[in-house]
């Protein structure tokens, strides 16, 4: 994408490496420099999300299979962490490994994407189960926390174990003393697939269910979609809470200005956003994400 000198070699490298030295990949992530706290004293964050592909969702706009190019997806990544403000990334293990091993992560907040079962489309989609990190493995890996999807199917049995086992993965994670990451929706089965809820009415039921997970909230956090009357929304709970980009398809100001709207509420904390930023309307990553950092550092406010 951005032809950058060398990049192509870089990439060949993680290959060589991951054959050759296996072992290389613990030993970045233990020399790995960590933040003292992973909010600094503004209580904001800016999170770059590549997590999407591990559950199949590859495609862009109309483009099906856009972030399907490994190395590719990569260069965007690094990109858009690179840029200042940036704070950190969401990632499944194979991309955060690769960032490792790219030397990219030092000081930043790094959070390991937990289940990734669920994959898009298919007859088991609800069943969200835990296939990436778990709470014993973000630790292993000194990550800064483990983001979960809960996915609230009230007609769907498959939603009763989801609920256990993202209970089960806040109370391990506040165990160790990281960050749980919990993105719920109320969701229903339609037309052969299951679509998400996207009504002030729904958010503040999933708001409420995913806040009281778990044997302590002291370490939760949501990751909420922009929905009408925000401010109800998050006035259902006390979390802190960061706003997830979905998908540009149109006008990325037009998003800009949405995002802008879902940041009012105080304990919306940030954005932490993927597609939006990595694949946005014109192709400069760069400029997306520069106007996406514009928008947390001048609409959150300070604690």
């Amino acid at each position: 994408m951005l032809a950058s000198t060398g990049w192509a070699e870089r990439v060949a490298g993680l290959t060589a490496v991951r054959v050759r030295s296996p072992e290389a990949v613990a030993e970045r992530a233990a020399a790995r420099v960590r933040r003292t706290r992973p909010v600094g004293e503004s209580g904001r964050l800016m999170i770059v999300a590549a997590d999407h592909p591990g559950r199949g969702v590859l495609g862009v706009r109309a483009d099906p299979h856009a972030m399907a190019d490994r190395s590719d997806y990569l260069e965007r990544v690094c990109t858009a962490l690179s840029r200042p403000g940036v704070d950190g990334v969401l990632g499944t293990p194979d991309i955060i490994d690769d960032l490792l091993l790219l030397g990219v992560l030092d000081g930043l907040v790094v959070l390991g994407s937990m289940n990734r079962g669920g994959l898009a489309g298919a007859a088991f989609e609800t069943d969200d189960r835990f296939t990436g990190y778990d709470a014993a493995a973000v630790a292993e890996a000194r990550l800064d926390g483990g983001k979960m999807l809960l996915r609230i199917d009230e007609a769907d049995p498959a939603t009763a174990p989801m609920l256990e086992a993202c209970a089960r993965a806040v109370s391990d994670l506040a165990g160790r003393g990281l960050m749980a990451v919990v993105e719920p929706f109320m969701a229903r089965s339609e037309g052969g697939g299951l679509r998400n809820v996207l009504t002030p009415d729904a958010m503040v039921r999933a708001v409420s269910v995913a806040s009281a997970l778990g044997t302590t909230s002291a370490r939760t956090w949501l990751k909420v979609p922009v929905v009408p009357e925000m401010d109800r929304v998050m006035a259902a709970t006390t979390l802190p809470a960061l706003i997830l980009g979905g998908e540009v398809s149109g006008d990325l100001q037009d998003v800009l200005a949405g995002w802008r709207r879902a940041l009012q509420p105080p304990n919306v904390r940030g954005l932490i956003v993927g597609r939006s930023l990595l694949y946005p309307p014109g192709g400069d990553v760069r400029a997306a994400v520069d106007a996406a950092v514009e928008v947390v550092d001048t609409t959150v406010r300070p604690l």
